[in-house]
């Protein structure tokens, strides 16, 4: 008899973990989908336009987008996140980041941001709900966060961002 309550735990403990790996890891839940975006304020970046409330409370959709320069997968994604630029409204938040660092950063890579602000102490990325870096956020046309995504953005997710957005207009 203790054998056969030895295999079912040993089974359940295998089942639960055989599901834990097939879950994707960049999918992580947050309770701001569907919701208006929390109300921030972040410090400007000199000699770039500061990001501020009304810009993401503006009738159309954005992109926003957290990174900071001394976060390697941001500057992966860095290519796609120009790309997109090109096509939407895409602003940056950059956590817990040395303003010069950022300048250097931002000229070497290109800017692909239409307003920046810096969240020097990471309260804004708390709000946001942000666990790591890079995340970025579509906000609808009323200001709703309608999509997260964790990690860097890569080609293929151009594509679904590109594709989502489409659907929205």
């Amino acid at each position: 008899m203790k054998y056969v309550i030895l295999i079912i735990c040993l089974f359940g403990i295998s089942f639960v973990f055989i599901q834990g790996l097939k879950k994707d890891p960049t999918i992580i839940p947050s309770n701001l989908i569907s919701r208006k975006f929390p109300e921030f304020q972040v410090k400007p970046l000199k000699n770039y336009d500061v990001l501020s409330q009304k810009d993401l409370q503006k009738k159309e959709i954005k992109i926003v987008n957290f990174f900071a320069s001394w976060c390697p997968p941001c500057k992966v994604e860095h290519p796609q996140l120009i790309e997109l630029s090109k096509s939407f409204n895409l602003y940056g938040i950059a956590k817990k980041d040395k303003p010069q660092q950022l300048l250097t950063w931002l000229e070497e890579l290109g800017n692909p941001f239409k307003k920046v602000g810096l969240d020097n102490e990471g309260m804004v990325s708390i709000e946001w709900g942000v666990y790591g870096l890079p995340e970025t956020f579509i906000v609808d046309d009323s200001g709703v966060i309608i999509y997260k995504h964790i990690g860097p953005v890569m080609k293929k997710d151009v594509i679904e961002i590109k594709s989502l957005i489409k659907k929205l207009k």
